[in-house]
């Protein structure tokens, strides 16, 4: 979409900030919108409109468009670290490394999973958008783990829905700051946009139904190391409903983490790691179940982080958080985890 576009703001919009209506009038992204206002391409009754000014119904409303960029692509190029755990004719699941998007986007200049997997020969046919060919699901360019593509039509189509209908099981480990209380729970809290920050998101009134499962493997001193089990799949679901819990991944600047623990840590982002995943074989329908391993950042971490127990200098430094118990968080029974989730030492 290029070129001019005038018009009078619609009712529905009146009160919603620039980026977010604009995007919902244009079909946008917020991000794009927040750039064409910038650059001062939104005027309203004339004058210039920053992102974050309201709309007011009625008002004359002119964007100018810029032209649109080339697609993304997806590079071919060889990833170090990004290791095959599983491949066969239909799927092939990778060990994705931190630092490494799922697939090409605007703005992204760095790795992606299917530019390494075009590197090392992978062929993926599927339908879709050419830079989200074989893509059933992604993870955050920070959070390393593993991470399922699809190279067949078939597989495509079935794995889409069951990620759609969540019948994948998806578990990730977490090194959150503190004791999270209880030690085993459910969070069930809505999350959406956070107001005051175009890239992150928090738990809000109005936000879309989110539920974490998480069970705790270990405590340490500081921190611990947590199972868990997403029933839905938003945006960083697991970084802010922790963060919600004043229990923010360790490393997680972002949502509020320690910076003096991260370093102690040695870590450079969260310590977040999709664990595994099981799902029916597209195929056939037998039970896939894939293990990741943790990769040597997150495995640091734990060998530096002092147990409970100890008592000698090794541990001087490192405080727990406060426990907070917040009445969206119930207590679950630890009998649902699996045994393939035990730590990696």
């Amino acid at each position: 979409m290029t070129g001019d576009r005038s018009m009078p703001v619609p009712e529905g919009l009146a009160g919603m900030r620039v980026d977010a209506g604009l995007a919902r009038l244009l079909g946008l992204s917020r991000s794009a919108v927040a750039v064409i206002a910038e650059n001062g391409g939104v005027e309203l009754d004339g004058v210039p409109a920053g992102k974050s000014d309201r709309l007011t119904a009625g008002a004359w409303l002119h964007v100018q468009l810029p032209e649109a960029p080339p697609p993304p692509e997806n590079t071919p190029v060889e990833i170090e670290g990004m290791t095959i755990l599983y491949s066969d004719d239909d799927i092939v699941a990778v060990d994705k490394p931190a630092a490494v998007a799922a697939h090409a986007s605007v703005g992204w200049t760095g790795p992606t999973v299917l530019g390494g997997l075009a590197a090392a020969g992978y062929r993926i046919s599927t339908s879709g958008v050419h830079e989200r060919q074989g893509i059933v699901h992604r993870l955050d360019v920070g959070t390393s783990g593993v991470m399922v593509v699809a190279l067949s039509e078939r597989a495509y189509t079935v794995l889409k829905r069951a990620f759609k209908q969540r019948t994948v099981d998806k578990r990730y480990h977490a090194l959150v700051q503190g004791h999270p209380d209880p030690s085993s729970g459910t969070i069930d809290a809505p999350i959406g946009r956070h107001p005051g920050g175009e890239w992150k998101f928090a738990v809000t009134k109005n936000g879309r139904h989110s539920l974490t499962h998480y069970d705790t493997v270990e405590a340490f001193v500081a921190a611990s190391l947590l199972d868990v089990h997403l029933e839905t799949g938003r945006t960083h679901q697991i970084r802010v409903h922790f963060a919600a819990l004043h229990h923010p991944c360790c490393g997680d600047l972002v949502y509020g983490a320690d910076p003096k623990l991260a370093k102690r840590l040695g870590l450079q982002r969260q310590w977040l790691h999709a664990r595994s995943l099981a799902f029916a074989h597209p195929a056939d329908g037998r039970r896939v179940e894939i293990v990741s391993p943790y990769p040597p950042d997150l495995q640091h971490a734990l060998d530096v982080l002092p147990r409970r127990g100890v008592s000698d200098a090794h541990s001087v430094g490192f405080r727990a958080s406060t426990n907070t118990r917040v009445g969206w968080v119930t207590k679950r029974p630890s009998t649902w985890m699996r045994s393939c989730n035990s730590t990696s030492r």
